[in-house]
């Protein structure tokens, strides 16, 4: 008995490992790309961050505190899937090392995952115009306008 459990759990573990979702875009170049779809979300995690810091700041005066805890969940969650966009895909896999203006779209990119880390420790909305402007000056970068 004690042999069949120990088979059955490790078989499980085993099928377990091999059914993990990828939950990024793959890095064994598949070729499979949408640069415009991932500036799209960008932008739409910038607007649910600001929606974010502004119920924050409604519900900042304690009379519902369920909620003021689900918008600064939503606002970091937020700022990290805007955040892996930036590393996993822009610069993990399609900025390449020889690309014309590689220094220019790398800093672009860094600003946007400062500006994000910004916006997680704080509700000032002068840190969501700021990751505006950088996904903006990205965007001019790489899509060449």
């Amino acid at each position: 008995m004690k042999k069949y459990f120990i088979s059955l759990v490790t078989a499980l573990m085993l099928f377990g490992f091999f059914l993990t979702p990828a939950f990024s875009h793959c890095e064994i170049p598949c070729g499979i790309y949408d640069d415009n779809t991932r500036m799209t979300l960008i932008l739409e995690h910038t607007k649910t961050i600001e929606k974010s810091m502004n119920k924050i700041k409604e519900l900042e005066n304690g009379k519902n505190a369920n909620q003021l805890v689900r918008w600064v969940t939503n606002k970091e969650k937020h700022a990290d899937l805007l955040q892996e966009i930036v590393t996993q895909y822009f610069m993990t896999q399609r900025i390449k090392l020889d690309a014309a203006d590689y220094d220019k779209k790398i800093a672009a990119l860094h600003k946007l995952l400062i500006f994000s880390m910004k916006c997680k420790q704080t509700t000032d909305l002068a840190n969501v115009e700021k990751l505006k402007g950088a996904a903006e000056e990205f965007r001019k970068l790489y899509f060449n306008h």
